[in-house]
């Protein structure tokens, strides 16, 4: 299945199907579900979240897009301009995921915001007094 890029400001109010919606003033993509469901996708784009490519073929994003919350709980990867299907995950692997999501944030914002003297200095008395 082929998927085609639109760069727009806004999202528009309604989505076509096979068309991948870029704004990268609000750096935000929006898609409907590749498995024909309905549903829209909306993709957040940023160093932890995801990345959109343009290439000549067509568009990407990275990571891939499992839509868990949906009911059709479909998993595919944007490549170049096609939906590529990926195999469906359990709700362990889908636990896993997120965690692994969320400690890639936090070391992410963690190395970005250095701590002050008076953060580390708190948290080297509760480590002094066992908390």
């Amino acid at each position: 299945m082929k998927i085609r890029l639109e760069r727009v400001r806004a999202m528009p109010a309604r989505l076509e199907p096979g068309v991948l919606y870029v704004s990268e003033e609000f750096e935000t993509a929006a898609h409907l579900c590749a498995c024909g469901c309905g549903s829209k996708v909306r993709t957040p784009l940023a160093a932890t979240e995801w990345q959109f490519t343009d290439h000549p073929q067509g568009p990407s994003l990275y990571p891939s897009i499992g839509n868990w919350q949906r009911p059709c709980q479909s998993h595919y990867w944007i490549r170049r301009g096609e939906i590529e299907w990926s195999v469906r995950w359990s709700a362990q692997q889908i636990a896993n995921g997120r965690a692994a999501e969320d400690q890639r944030r936090e070391s992410y914002y963690a190395g970005r915001y250095p701590e002050t003297w008076w953060t580390r200095f708190i948290l080297w008395l509760k480590a002094m007094l066992g908390r």
